[in-house]
């Protein structure tokens, strides 16, 4: 599990070094707590580590937290953004909420306060990296199936529940037709009547599925992750990957990499 980051940008030493203590007490080592004296040091650092929450000043000399945030927003950096502020400004704060700011905090500030506004940030960062991780996982044509109500007792919702049991194997029609005790042409047809899928599709789609997770949450080899869901060979696993998802296993990886939230 990759521990996360907190940023602290502020150009009064007092303040930053004081912001940052606190935070580090709190953590007890679960965040790291860096901190940045002014918006050019705070951009380098965003390019060299993922920030999970920004927490920054607005007046600043040679780039001010406002010139930061757009900065960072235009590169396609995400943090969330807390800001920390001695001048209770109603412009900048329309302009921070503009730009997605969660929190305007004007100092001085209590450490409890500072504390519990970071732990609602926290909070709303993993919920944000949940959802963002769900959607890249996740098949919409899977979820619509999984979440119907009306194949409850139904052949085909047993149908359903013997694959999802069995991805690491191959499965065939005739195997899952069986276990229904139904004829495989007639179960082919019911289920393509109501899934809106043809069986070996939806066999595809949970097979991938699941190899998505464990490229994400894993570091199990390509050949390995193949083997997991089912498939005799990485080469044919690969191919149908990229088929359904434009990018090898690797790639999809390779791009995705710290974006999972466990």
């Amino acid at each position: 599990m990759n521990t996360k980051t907190i940023l602290i940008v502020d150009d009064e030493q007092t303040t930053r070094q004081g912001l940052k203590k606190t935070l580090e007490i709190w953590s007890n080592g679960r965040y790291e707590i860096l901190s940045a004296a002014d918006g050019p040091e705070a951009d380098e650092l965003f390019n060299k580590t993922k920030i999970h929450l920004l927490i920054t000043d607005i007046y600043m000399p040679e780039m001010d937290g406002l010139k930061l945030l757009k900065n960072l927003k235009d590169k396609g950096h995400k943090p969330v953004v807390m800001i920390v502020s001695g001048y209770p400004d109603f412009e900048y704060a329309q302009e921070a909420i503009r730009l997605g700011v969660v929190n305007y905090l004007l100092k001085p500030l209590s450490k409890q306060k500072l504390i519990e506004a970071v732990e609602q940030a926290m909070e709303m960062e993993a919920n944000i990296e949940r959802t963002d991780y769900i959607e890249k996982v996740a098949d919409q044509k899977i979820l619509r199936i999984d979440g119907r109500n009306d194949l409850s007792k139904t052949p085909i919702k047993e149908a359903l529940a013997y694959v999802n049991n069995n991805l690491n194997k191959q499965i065939s029609l005739k195997e899952v037709a069986d276990f229904v005790h139904l004829n495989s042409s007639y179960l082919s047809v019911l289920f393509k009547e109501q899934t809106s899928l043809t069986f070996s599709e939806y066999i595809t789609r949970k097979k991938l599925q699941l190899a998505k997770n464990l490229l994400l949450t894993t570091e199990l080899p390509i050949e390995e992750i193949a083997h997991e869901t089912g498939y005799q060979t990485a080469k044919y696993f690969i191919k149908l990957f990229k088929e359904f998802e434009g990018i090898t296993p690797s790639k999809y990886r390779k791009s995705s990499m710290n974006e999972s939230p466990f």
